[in-house]
């Protein structure tokens, strides 16, 4: 997609915009044909991250080592603190494999090469991989490529702000960032109408 919007980075903001709006619109990872399986994806992923001691699900897309990165990647976006579970436990990572698996493969080549991309900068400025760079060093090699977030010039930019996109969107429609995280108790009706409570309508 060429439909590029600002996005939001801190819980609070998200807060404030409220769970319907969804950033997927703004990534370049869905297609057409994954748009129309995209009700499938948040459902399954809805399902699958509320429950902890659930096995992991078979990868569809990312090799072993780009899910760790992935894992690694979301939760440094969204820590786990003391209001609720991270992007981790949300299972964040299976979420982007699915929704990934389903899209052109020009979002996967995004993907795969922006992966790619993080684990040299991080071999080249730690010798590791991110995954295992630890978390103050993962944290240095994001904030050095986020800071050109609104115009980004690099592969390693352009990529942190899709998957940062991704990640946000994984974890506010996943059970722990539903409901532990914004509270959204689903809706609810009125058992009677009691019409207008202000004394002047009360005639």
């Amino acid at each position: 997609m060429t439909d590029e919007k600002e996005t939001v980075s801190r819980r609070e903001a998200i807060k404030s915009i409220g769970v319907g709006a969804s950033v997927i619109a703004a990534l370049p990872v869905i297609t057409s044909r994954a748009s129309i399986l995209d009700d499938e994806a948040h459902a399954h992923h809805h399902r699958a991250s509320g429950v902890s001691d659930d096995q992991p699900k078979p990868l569809r897309f990312f090799t072993e080592a780009e899910n760790l990165a992935v894992l690694e990647l979301s939760e440094r976006i969204i820590p786990a603190d003391e209001h609720s579970a991270g992007a981790k436990a949300a299972r964040v990572n299976e979420y982007i494999d699915l929704i990934v698996s389903m899209s052109s493969e020009i979002s996967k080549q995004t993907w795969r090469e922006g992966l790619a991309a993080i684990n040299k900068m991080s071999r080249d400025m730690f010798s590791s991989d991110f995954a295992a760079a630890g978390v103050e060093n993962q944290v240095r090699l994001l904030t050095a490529i986020s800071k050109n977030e609104r115009s980004p010039q690099t592969v390693e930019e352009r990529f942190f702000k899709t998957a940062k996109n991704a990640i946000v969107d994984g974890y506010y429609t996943s059970k722990i960032g539903i409901h532990d995280e914004l509270h959204y108790k689903g809706n609810s009706y009125l058992k009677e109408f009691t019409g207008c409570t202000h004394p002047e309508h009360q005639q």
